[in-house]
């Protein structure tokens, strides 16, 4: 059988029916018709175990919330609920002052992925190859929605540079009036960082470039203490990569810091800054089709979701230099 990191370089292409085995295709309808589903691999797909823990990092960075293809949502946090006032007193006689809160709602629509791999018979060995194709396709996936969510938060944010390559750069302080921004500008602190691993070797570096006992004990406490001593709920430090170019790679979550408010869980209408909305499918968040041919058999797996930025208030970015 092939191995995936063989895979990993596949080209992806239009479905055209005629694919070549172990190439990776975005699937046209035709491979979802009901009978081509496979109940067995689709309740595998639900007990999966990534071995990247992809499906974790999304879920840090865009939490999912379970909606019907169209769903209406709060667009955004609304600042009325931060109002105050001075005429709250009642006159004698007089109705309270009323309060109105203004509405703004948006629509949106899960969309429907899937990707398609052709495995050729004579490329295949053991009896669970079929559930190694899920699981690659699974994660091919997960990390095409990882790197929208990244992508929609970086483009949403307001950024901020840094300077950790100063002599008496102090990146915790830097990063503690990011999220002072975010809560003046939101009303809510945020509660999650993303930092790409790039990010995170620089603040290393510039707190060890300091010939201080106060700057080496910061240098080596872990993301968990140094969200602890952030007050956010969780620092969140990617190394996840995708193929960039024929001979590259590069980092999903570049050499930066996003700061940003959001929470597994939540219901539609709670605010948060991002949230990833995924229809279930009825048997789990993936459906499994599978093509049998005479040589070669085609595996689809596809799942329905939308990343939406629901808000750009305190959603802000710390470029690093």
């Amino acid at each position: 059988m092939k191995t995936e990191s063989l895979l990993l370089t596949a080209p992806l292409g239009a479905d055209t029916g005629n694919i070549a085995s172990g190439v990776i295709v975005a699937s046209n309808e035709s491979r979802f018709a009901s009978r081509n589903y496979s109940e067995p691999l689709t309740a595998y797909t639900v007990g999966w175990n990534d071995p990247e823990n992809l499906d974790d990092l999304l879920e840090q960075v865009a939490p999912a919330v379970e909606s019907p293809r169209l769903v209406e949502f709060k667009k955004m946090i609304n600042s009325d609920f931060f109002l105050t006032e001075l005429d709250d007193i009642r006159a004698i006689g007089a109705a309270f002052k009323r309060v109105d809160f203004g509405n703004d709602t948006a629509l949106a629509k899960t969309l429907n992925k899937g990707l398609t791999i052709r495995v050729d018979h004579d490329d295949v060995l053991g009896t669970d190859w079929r559930e190694r194709y899920t699981g690659f396709l699974l994660r091919r996936l997960t990390r095409n929605d990882l790197r929208r969510a990244v992508a929609g938060l970086l483009a949403a944010a307001d950024n901020t540079a840094f300077n950790w390559g100063a002599e008496a750069a102090n990146p915790d302080s830097d990063i503690r009036k990011l999220l002072r921004a975010c809560k003046l500008e939101s009303g809510i602190r945020p509660n999650r960082l993303l930092m790409g691993g790039e990010g995170w070797d620089a603040r290393a570096d510039a707190y060890e470039g300091q010939n201080t006992p106060h700057a080496g004990r910061r240098a080596d406490l872990s993301p968990d203490q140094v969200a602890a001593k952030l007050m956010v709920e969780k620092l969140t430090v990617s190394e996840a990569v995708y193929q960039a170019g024929a001979n590259a790679k590069a980092d999903i979550v570049g050499k930066l810091v996003v700061a940003y408010y959001a929470r597994s869980g939540l219901m539609k209408d709670e605010p948060s800054n991002i949230k990833r909305f995924v229809t279930p499918t009825g048997a789990g968040r993936h459906r499994v089709y599978v093509e049998e041919h005479d040589k070669f058999t085609d595996i689809s797996v596809e799942h329905y979701s939308n990343i939406i930025i629901t808000t750009t208030l305190g959603l802000k970015k710390g470029t690093i230099a």
